[in-house]
């Protein structure tokens, strides 16, 4: 009778306040996909680490026409200098570091150039020999890298050693920086819903204050009065939660797995089933969001 009577008020409330209860599915729903979109952005930071930081290179490139580092104050590259580097990467002292390496031409380099740059107009003003040739490295533990560069970038015929790590990382930086940007903003829309979670239980609270007032008279128990309010809250947070995991998953399913997994085939994009580890976090986000406003509200507008 007890349960009947609380899920009869329960529809009672949310019919009563429908306009609001619609309002709070939304605000709920908005900030709640802000906070899984920074979630989805640093899952999809760590897939990329896993994946690119195994097969990202170092690249030590050799002296061309138009290099000024130290190591070019002879001019481009000689054969002999050439030959001295590559004895050294398969040296004892360094071949402990290295899984495997290759030597890539200024033609192989131009032919990587203009796949890398085919729709931009400045293909056609770059030639083969402006492009310095190198030895790209693969490291048996890439967290090595600074070995190499000690080791190679004072010697003759090199221009300079880059780890592609380091271009990784300022495109981690961006994102990371765009998921404190959803954070922040997601973190405004939450405030806004407490807020107007809170304002729907007060409406909510007044319109019934009679039925409330009887209840009290007859010896109802607090949690008996406060509950029906308190549901209508979560009920209401806890659609808007449903929703924002629904989205969530279906920019995981149709945008980076149907689209920019077929554009991008070689870059590693979260799959849907790792975006469901966030619908739990979502949901409790939205229970412990609608609660606790809820039990805010009553305790100062609905005196029991």
């Amino acid at each position: 009778m007890r349960l009947a009577f609380i899920l009869g008020e329960i529809a009672s409330g949310l019919r009563r306040n429908l306009s609001m209860v619609v309002s709070v599915i939304l605000v709920t729903f908005v900030s709640l996909t802000f906070v899984g979109a920074a979630g989805m952005l640093q899952l999809q930071i760590s897939q990329l680490k896993g994946y690119w930081y195994d097969k990202v290179q170092v690249a030590i490139f050799l002296c061309g026409p138009g290099s000024t580092s130290a190591g070019c104050a002879g001019g481009s590259v000689t054969p002999d200098q050439q030959k001295s580097i590559q004895a050294l990467l398969d040296s004892p002292a360094v071949a402990q570091y290295v899984n495997d390496y290759h030597f890539e031409s200024q033609s192989e380099a131009y032919q990587h150039f203009k796949e890398q740059f085919a729709n931009s107009p400045i293909v056609d003003s770059v030639t083969p020999d402006q492009l310095p040739a190198s030895f790209r490295i693969n490291l048996k533990d890439p967290e090595k890298y600074q070995i190499i560069s000690e080791t190679f970038s004072s010697r003759p015929g090199v221009e300079t050693v880059i780890d592609q790590r380091q271009l990784l990382e300022r495109l981690f930086t961006i994102m990371n920086q765009a998921s404190v940007v959803a954070i922040v903003i997601a973190g405004v829309m939450i405030v806004c819903a407490i807020l107007l979670i809170g304002t729907t239980i007060r409406l909510s609270a007044f319109s019934r204050r009679r039925e409330t007032g009887i209840m009290r008279l007859v010896g109802a128990s607090k949690l008996v009065i406060q509950l029906p309010f308190v549901l209508e809250g979560v009920i209401s947070a806890v659609v808007g939660a449903v929703l924002a995991c629904a989205t969530l998953w279906a920019v995981a399913k149709f945008f980076l797995g149907d689209v920019l997994a077929k554009q991008y085939p070689d870059t590693a994009f979260i799959s849907p089933a790792q975006v469901l580890i966030l619908v739990p976090l979502l949901i409790g986000l939205s229970v412990v969001l609608a609660g606790v406003s809820s039990l805010v509200t009553l305790r100062r507008y609905l005196k029991v």
